[in-house]
């Protein structure tokens, strides 16, 4: 039996201390995006774990869609992620 070794790191050390890993980001069929899974796919991404082109080909995301997670992250933090409050920190 052969285990598949994914090409890039393991694991990564982000800037706040934590860790993040190939098992901490959500399953490649996932339908359902809530913020927890959207924050670490972009901490992954920010983190040099997997580069933006692999999230969006792993995950079926669009460009666009990835760059509105990150922009949203880094102008108001993870909780900009919910859709309930989308609302609120978009710009008319």
């Amino acid at each position: 039996m052969y285990i598949k070794r994914e090409k890039g790191p393991v694991s990564v050390t982000l800037s706040d201390g934590t860790r993040i890993s190939r098992s901490d980001l959500p399953p490649k069929d996932t339908k359902r995006w809530v913020a927890s899974r959207k924050a670490a796919v972009v901490r992954a991404v920010k983190g040099g774990l997997i580069a933006q082109s692999e999230a969006c080909k792993t995950y079926g995301l669009s460009e666009e869609e990835y760059l509105s997670w990150q922009s949203a992250v880094e102008k108001h933090g993870e909780r900009a992620l919910k859709t309930t409050r989308l609302q609120r920190y978009r710009q008319p």
